[in-house]
C-alpha cells in the first residue's frame, strides 16, 4: 500500500468505514481531507459500534496517525465530544492531529444554516443543519475562523466580533431572529479547546514529509461523488469536493502522489434528503431495502430513499475519480431477491445517455433502462473468501466492474470487520 484514496460513488452513505478501517491496518497514515460533522463513519469491531463524524476511524488502530487535515471544517464541541468518547471508551487519541489551518464551525454558522433552510421552506436544499455550507461560505469570503485561532482567545474574540458585526445585521433584519452576543460565543468555543489543545498540528507539513518517506498514507473523504459542489446534483450537494482530486487539495499534497484511488459504491443505492435519483424505489421494495439495510443516517438518523444499482452513476464516479478499483457495499441486503436490477442507460426525449447529465432538471426527467439479474437467494453474512459466494452473486460483482471498467476488489456482506470479502490485490 502506498497513497490510497477512498471516495463515494454515490450520494454518500455507501458504507466507506468498512473499507477505511480495514485499509487503516495497513497503513501509517489516515488523513481526512474534507467535509464536516455532516458526514459519518460506522465501525463494528466484536460487539461494539463506534460513530465517527470527524475523527478519522483510522484511530481504532493502535499506533496510527490520524489527521484532521486543511480542507476539513471543525466544530470544536462536537469534536470536543467525540474526543471524551472515545477515550471514555478506552481508545487511545494520541495518533490524533488537527490541522491548525482547518476552518471553525462556529455557533453563528449552525444558527445560520437553520435560519436559511427555514427560509427556503419548500425549497430547502436538506442540509443536515450543522453549518457546513455557512462555515465554507465564510472561508471563501476570507472571514472564516481557523482552528490557530482557538489557541489565541484575544485573536478569536476580536474575529468573532468582526464578524458578529455583520452577521448580526443579517439575522435581525434578514432572518428576524436575535442578535447573538460575541463574547458568550467565543467562550462557549473556548471551553471545547483543552480537549485538543494538544493535537492542533502543521498537518501539511506532516503529510508532505510522509509522502516523501513513501510510507502508506490512507486519504479518507466524506460524503461522495455526486454531492461534489461542482459535480454533484447542484443544489442539493455538500459545500466541499468529495472527489479524489480534493485529496491534493486539502492536504497540499501533488497529483501524481496518489497512487490507488479506491472508489465504494453500494450494491443499491442511497440518498438522503432531496434532489434528483432516477432509480428510486417508492414502493414496498424501497421500504424493504431501507429496513435491512438500515438505512436511516449515521449524522441525523433521517431515513434514506432506496433504489437499484444505478451503473451510469458509478461508470462516471469511476472516471472523475480515475478509479483503479471498486469495493461494493451492503451486497448482503439483497439476499432474499428473486431479481437484482441495474440501471445502465436513460432515456431522454427518445435519445439513449450513458453519461450522468449535470442538470438535475433533465436527471429529474430520465427513463431509466434497467438490465435485470437472477437474485441468489441465500445468505451470503458468513462469507469470507469470493468461492464462498453464489454464482449468481459472482455474477452481479462481475456486471459492475464491466459497467464501471474497473475491478471490483473488496465486497462487504456485513457490517463486522471480518465480513468484507477480499477479491483481489
Amino acid at each position: 500500500m502506498k497513497t490510497t484514496v477512498i471516495v463515494g460513488t454515490q450520494w454518500g452513505d455507501e458504507g466507506k468505514g468498512c473499507l477505511c478501517d480495514y485499509l487503516a491496518a495497513q497503513a501509517d497514515i489516515v488523513v481526512r481531507y474534507q467535509g464536516g460533522n455532516n458526514a459519518g463513519h460506522t465501525v463494528v469491531v466484536g460487539d461494539q459500534q463506534f460513530k465517527f463524524h470527524l475523527i478519522p476511524s483510522g484511530i481504532l488502530h493502535p499506533g496510527k496517525l490520524c489527521i484532521m487535515a486543511d480542507g476539513t471544517v471543525i466544530d470544536p464541541l462536537v469534536l470536543c465530544r467525540e474526543v471524551d468518547d472515545l477515550r471514555a471508551r478506552g481508545v487511545d487519541t494520541g495518533g490524533l492531529r488537527i490541522s491548525a489551518a482547518a476552518h471553525v464551525i462556529m455557533p453563528y454558522h449552525i444558527a445560520q444554516d437553520i435560519l436559511e433552510e427555514k427560509r427556503r421552506g419548500d425549497r430547502k436544499i436538506g442540509t443536515t443543519s450543522r453549518g457546513i455550507g455557512p462555515a465554507y461560505a465564510d472561508k471563501s469570503k476570507r472571514c472564516g475562523i481557523r482552528i490557530g485561532d482557538l489557541l489565541r482567545p484575544d485573536v478569536l474574540r476580536a474575529r468573532v466580533r468582526d464578524v458578529l458585526d455583520e452577521k448580526n445585521v443579517l439575522f435581525t433584519q434578514y432572518y428576524h431572529a436575535e442578535a447573538l452576543d460575541a463574547d458568550a460565543i467565543a467562550d462557549q468555543v473556548l471551553c471545547a479547546v483543552p480537549s485538543f489543545r494538544d493535537h492542533i498540528a502543521d498537518t501539511r507539513a506532516m503529510v508532505i514529509d510522509a509522502v516523501r518517506r513513501g510510507r502508506p498514507i490512507l486519504f479518507e473523504g466524506a460524503q461522495a461523488t455526486y454531492l461534489d459542489l461542482d459535480y454533484g446534483t447542484y443544489p442539493n450537494v455538500t459545500s466541499s469536493h468529495p472527489v479524489a482530486g480534493a485529496a491534493c487539495l486539502g492536504t497540499g499534497i501533488g497529483p501524481r502522489d496518489i497512487h490507488d484511488v479506491i472508489g465504494v459504491a453500494k450494491a443499491y443505492t442511497t440518498r438522503v434528503g432531496s434532489g434528483p435519483f432516477p432509480t428510486e424505489l417508492t414502493d414496498a421494495l424501497g421500504d424493504r431495502l431501507r429496513e435491512r439495510g438500515g438505512e436511516y443516517g449515521t449524522t441525523t438518523g433521517r431515513p434514506r430513499r432506496c433504489g437499484w444499482l444505478d451503473g451510469v452513476m458509478i461508470a462516471c464516479a469511476a472516471t472523475m475519480n480515475s478509479l483503479s478499483a471498486l469495493a461494493v457495499t451492503k451486497l448482503d441486503v439483497l439476499d432474499d431477491l428473486d431479481t437484482v436490477r441495474i440501471c445502465v442507460g436513460y432515456r431522454i426525449d427518445g435519445e439513449v445517455m450513458t453519461t450522468v447529465p449535470m442538470d438535475p432538471s433533465v436527471l429529474e426527467r430520465v427513463e431509466t433502462i434497467y438490465e435485470d439479474l437472477p437474485g441468489w437467494r441465500q445468505d451470503i453474512t458468513g462469507a469470507r473468501s469470493a468461492a464462498d459466494l453464489p454464482a449468481n452473486a459472482r455474477r452481479y460483482i462481475d456486471r459492475i466492474s464491466e459497467i464501471a471498467g474497473v475491478p471490483v476488489r473488496f465486497v462487504s456482506v456485513g457490517p463486522e470487520r471480518s465480513q468484507l470479502v477480499v477479491l483481489g490485490a
